[in-house]
């Protein structure tokens, strides 16, 4: 197991809170919190070592180009694909109100 921290520029925390997806055989589990305002902070819990730039890709390629809320977001992994993780983030900004 690993524990990974990002953080990227954000604006505003959105008012709601979200859990999305559940740990399991190739999918992951995430929860996301308003956070400070300018600052999403993201911590990844992974059971696949040496996955770190990788994530990083994946975040820059989601946070390019757009600010997303100032949010605190917990991610338990369990092998999951990236095409996963984008989904599952997806859902979760959906469901605290940001799209």
């Amino acid at each position: 197991m690993e524990t990974l921290s990002f953080e990227f520029p954000a604006g505003q925390p959105p008012r709601g809170r979200a859990l999305v997806g559940c740990v399991g055989s190739g999918d992951l589990e995430v929860l996301l919190e308003p956070g400070q305002p300018g600052k999403l902070t993201i911590q990844v819990l992974t059971s696949v070592n040496g996955s770190s730039a990788r994530w990083e890709n994946l975040f820059q390629r989601m946070f390019d180009g757009q600010t997303p809320p100032a949010m605190s977001i917990d991610i338990h992994d369990f092998g999951a694909t990236p095409g996963v993780v984008r989904l599952r983030l997806e859902q979760g900004f959906e469901e605290v109100g940001h799209e």
